[in-house]
């Protein structure tokens, strides 16, 4: 079971991690000539299932790559 300082730490930098990839998500859905509000749903769909997919300690998981073959 986590402890609630790491419990802090993911909830904070999850917030980060959304903060970025919010006007990421609507740049490239318009520069890809579809509607922003597609953007917004890919962003949501994309990060819901990198978040419940298993990885290592040392795996990246941004936004950048998987919702440009999304979008």
């Amino acid at each position: 079971m986590q402890k609630t300082t790491d419990i802090r730490a993911d909830f904070t930098a999850s917030l980060v991690v959304f903060l970025v990839a919010v006007p990421l998500c609507v740049g490239v859905a318009v520069a890809s000539g579809v509607p922003a509000e597609l953007g917004l749903v890919t962003g949501i769909v994309g990060g819901l299932l990198t978040g419940f997919l298993p990885g290592s300690s040392l795996q990246v998981s941004g936004p950048a790559a998987g919702l440009t073959v999304l979008v």
